[in-house]
């Protein structure tokens, strides 16, 4: 069952929609492709190859292209976009390496995940690794004011996780609360990502909250189009098993809204399969089914572009430039995912 949302979107190509700010920071994205495989080498053999599975496996490393795209924004012309859009990647890397362990996934980006592989100590651990050398990275540049945004950050998505923790399997979560969650677990990353850029340039205060909104704003709306492909989408456009939300009982926007506007019949279904992990083959199927019913998913869709929209609105304080355009082509990119 597909998501059918219609609206001018379908016909956008999510790769064309990218392809124009893939090619402005080409140049930028091989040096730092360059740096992510020097720092992950390591004495230790496991740990390049732990690492490497993941690096490796074909993720679009949005999150530090918006660095580099942030910083020619802003005219920064230095070498310290590159090891902080280097730091970004590995601390986004170690995040999938820690939430594979937490939610006990199988495949990741279309493959089979490190810790099934290799375990879940090594997936940790590993994953502390590339923190450490997302950290190195940071002091290097010699910004505090960067090493600041991102160590902070790093304490902001590690808060989202463990939110995320005692809002799982609870079908009473609020719309706030989740958005609360993904805020910090998702949207603070690429916040930060884009942030940097504009501090490393020097620019004013304006401009640097112009960057952040801009980031917060795509990764909530990033983070949406995911919720929605989880019931919707495939394997191979969510990079993991289709329903693995549902299985796991997490709580996405989805739910919430259909729980919101359940019967009590409807209830019970939400808190056997989430709640209480009782989960039957065509579960999924029923679930997918009441989302629909309820206009879930559509609706789901609806909130990514108000943010998509107010991403773009960030961007305002920038005079018109073949960067700046490309940056708003980008949320084009993360709302057609979903179709």
């Amino acid at each position: 069952m597909g998501v059918v949302v219609p609206n001018d979107e379908s016909s956008l190509d999510p790769e064309a929609s990218l392809a124009d700010l893939v090619a402005l920071v080409s140049g930028g994205m091989e040096r730092v492709n360059a740096t992510i495989l020097s720092r992950t080498g390591s004495d230790v053999q496991m740990i390049p190859e732990v690492a490497n599975h993941l690096i490796s496996s074909g993720g679009k490393r949005l999150r530090p292209i918006l660095t580099l795209a942030t910083a020619d924004l802003c005219k920064y012309a230095g070498d310290g976009a590159v090891k902080l859009a280097a730091s970004v990647e590995f601390m986004h890397t170690a995040t999938l390496l820690h939430d594979d362990v937490v939610d006990e996934s199988d495949m990741r980006r279309g493959k089979v995940a490190a810790r099934i592989k290799w375990g879940n100590e090594a997936s940790v651990l590993v994953g502390d690794f590339l923190l450490g050398q997302a950290f190195r990275m940071m002091v290097e540049v010699g910004s505090l004011k960067a090493l600041d945004i991102l160590s902070a950050a790093a304490t902001i998505i590690a808060e989202g996780e463990v939110m995320q923790l005692t809002a799982a399997k609870n079908t009473e979560t609020s719309e706030d609360e989740y958005l609360a969650v993904i805020s910090a677990k998702t949207a603070e990353l690429f916040a930060a990502a884009c942030e940097v850029g504009p501090v490393l340039a020097g620019r004013d205060a304006t401009e640097q909250a112009a960057c952040r909104a801009y980031g917060m704003n795509l990764g909530i709306a990033f983070q949406l189009i995911d919720d929605v492909l989880d019931y919707g989408g495939t394997s191979d456009s969510l990079g993991k098993n289709v329903g693995d939300d549902f299985r796991e009982g997490k709580i996405t926007l989805p739910i919430v809204l259909a729980v919101r506007r359940a019967s009590e019949g409807e209830r019970r279904f939400w808190k056997r399969t989430l709640e209480q992990g009782e989960v039957n083959d065509d579960d999924l199927d029923t679930a997918r089914s009441l989302l629909h019913r309820h206009g879930a998913l559509e609706e789901t869709m609806a909130r990514a572009r108000l943010y998509g929209d107010r991403a773009r609105t960030a961007l305002a304080p920038f005079p018109p430039s073949p960067m700046k355009q490309a940056l708003l082509q980008v949320v084009d990119f993360c709302i057609a995912r979903a179709h």
